[in-house]
């Protein structure tokens, strides 16, 4: 069996450096609040608004370090709430997407781009990858078990030596299917 935990994933925010220090002040570096799954990636104590044409979401967790690139993951249900058409995107792929208004306590940001419903994925350590087969940016079909079974169709796979292994879908995903965090996943092809 392909087993891989599940990680169900929150809206959050990455920042560049640059617009870290227009929200929190010049300078400024963020503190971890705790670790996440993929190492050297961390929740900031730090947090965010984000306002779009119909609503606003407060204290948006940041997730560290530092991006090249600022961008909003968050759930479908999340996109209507707001009023932001975000389209379904690996992370990084935000070229064409919509941008977002961000407010931190020392200023505020207009992201041009960047709002995506993060596309389901899993990270696999490339010794994970080369032991089940799998390639880079292969989509696989995944079963998690339970009282609202599922099987996600689509699940895109990211191989780098520096991920570890864990599959992430965001809340709508995970409560469609009743998953929560630390739930395991079975590959099946």
């Amino acid at each position: 069996m392909k087993n891989v935990p599940v990680g169900v994933s929150a809206r959050h925010i990455h920042l560049t450096q640059e617009h870290i220090e227009i929200l929190f002040g010049k300078g400024y570096q963020l503190t971890e609040f705790k670790p996440l799954s993929q190492p050297g990636q961390y929740a900031a104590n730090e947090t965010v608004e984000v306002v779009g044409s119909k609503g606003s979401f407060n204290k948006v967790r940041i997730l560290g370090p530092a991006r090249p690139a600022s961008q909003l993951e968050i759930s479908r249900t999340d996109s209507f709430a707001i009023g932001v058409k975000a389209p379904v995107r690996e992370s990084g792929d935000i070229e064409g997407t919509p941008g977002i208004l961000v407010k931190g306590p020392a200023g505020e940001v207009e992201l041009q781009d960047g709002v995506i419903v993060a596309a389901r994925h899993i990270h696999f350590h490339t010794s994970d990858a080369e032991k089940w087969g799998i390639q880079d940016k292969q989509k696989l079909r995944v079963r998690v078990g339970g009282e609202r079974g599922v099987v996600f169709e689509n699940v895109i796979a990211r191989v780098s030596e520096k991920f570890a292994l864990d599959m992430h879908i965001d809340t709508d995903e995970a409560n469609a299917a009743g998953v929560k965090n630390g739930d395991t996943a079975e590959i099946i092809d």
